[in-house]
């Protein structure tokens, strides 16, 4: 009979003409084509097992089979909760909102997409739009989608490696170029086009202003912690931490309190470090690599090798909404505009 272990996960390259032809600083190996690449998904359901006895199985076959075993407890569908990607934008992408849970389920929908991106790195004059502007209603918005200007409507903040962002279901948003984010959602990936800056391609206008909020929780989030581990974020769908190990195994657990279970999403981002459980075979994890620690797992401890800079993700047990700082507070209003102009029209938008 086939047992759960630490499950590494090859990486899948998205092509999207937004994104980047450069992926050397975390996949140097990966030779990118004609097309650039725009996302890799590390843990989408088609992402394949590297490593043991389930090699070459997808993670929706796997989650599938085990159930429980893998997705835990926690999990509000009978599938794998979590879905993290890294996004690579070198042109600005659409202006786009997800629904709620309760609005995708009204369209026969599984959840809604709450996600959050962490900025790994960020070139001084980076931003992402993210809300919209103060007093902004719903009957603007439909008239600056048809005006082509919609975009002067977003509060355009400007992001540095680092930060947390908070994106919840409802929040109208877009990303600007050259940055790289880590995103975390949960695992949807319905999209509402609201506004492509004026090029004619299909949007979603009923479907995206039934979905947007004129004010939502989204904002950054300050971080909390120390001692090399610091809380980027917590909240209902999702809690992510980031940890530096230079010395000692660090001695982890998927059970977030008896008979609640998570898998832990770890992400790589500088050197390598080992993962082990009983009865399992050591998992190595460098940067730019996830693996999956299974639900049933229980304890398992994280080695570095020589130093291990990485990011957990799990479904937390009893969260509540993240405190962040609203994003009319971290944007200079008065640049809004002049930026979206700045950054150009892109030739194809996510």
């Amino acid at each position: 009979m086939e047992q759960l272990y630490p499950l590494l996960l090859l990486p899948e390259f998205h092509e999207r003409i937004w994104g980047t032809h450069d992926l050397s600083g975390f996949y140097p190996s990966h030779k990118v084509g004609n097309e650039p690449i725009g996302e890799v998904w590390l843990t989408g359901e088609g992402c394949r097992v590297a490593n043991g006895a389930l090699q070459g199985r997808t993670l929706a076959e796997i989650s599938r089979q085990f159930g429980e075993k893998l997705n835990g407890t926690l999990a509000r569908e009978h599938r794998f909760p979590l879905l993290v990607k890294i996004i690579f934008p070198k042109d600005k992408l659409s202006v786009q909102v997800h629904p709620d849970d309760e609005g995708a389920r009204k369209v026969g929908l599984p959840c809604g997409k709450t996600e959050c991106w962490y900025v790994l790195e960020a070139a001084p004059d980076a931003k992402v739009g993210l809300g919209l502007k103060r007093g902004t209603r719903r009957p603007e918005v439909e008239a600056s989608i048809h005006s082509k200007n919609m975009e002067e409507l977003l509060n355009w903040i400007p992001v540095k490696p680092g930060d947390m962002i908070y994106v919840d279901a409802g929040t109208v948003h877009a990303i600007g170029p050259d940055c790289v984010l880590l995103e975390t959602q949960q695992n949807s990936d319905t999209t509402y086009r609201l506004y492509d800056y004026g090029r004619p391609r299909e949007l979603h206008i009923d479907l995206g202003l039934q979905a947007m909020k004129e004010v939502t929780r989204a904002g950054k989030v300050k971080s909390r912690g120390g001692n090399g581990r610091v809380v980027l974020i917590s909240s209902p769908s999702f809690t992510l931490d980031k940890m530096m190990l230079r010395k000692d195994a660090k001695e982890l657990t998927t059970e977030e309190s008896p008979h609640r279970t998570s898998p832990h999403c770890i992400i790589g981002l500088r050197g390598c470090g080992i993962i082990e459980s009983q009865g399992c075979p050591a998992l190595s994890l460098g940067r730019g690599e996830a693996a999956i620690v299974p639900a049933s797992i229980g304890k398992y401890q994280i080695r570095p090798q020589w130093e291990f800079e990485f990011v957990r993700a799990l479904v937390p047990a009893g969260a509540t909404e993240p405190e962040t700082e609203s994003p009319a507070q971290s944007v200079e209003t008065k640049h809004a505009a002049s930026y979206a102009t700045s950054i150009g029209i892109p030739t194809k938008l996510r």
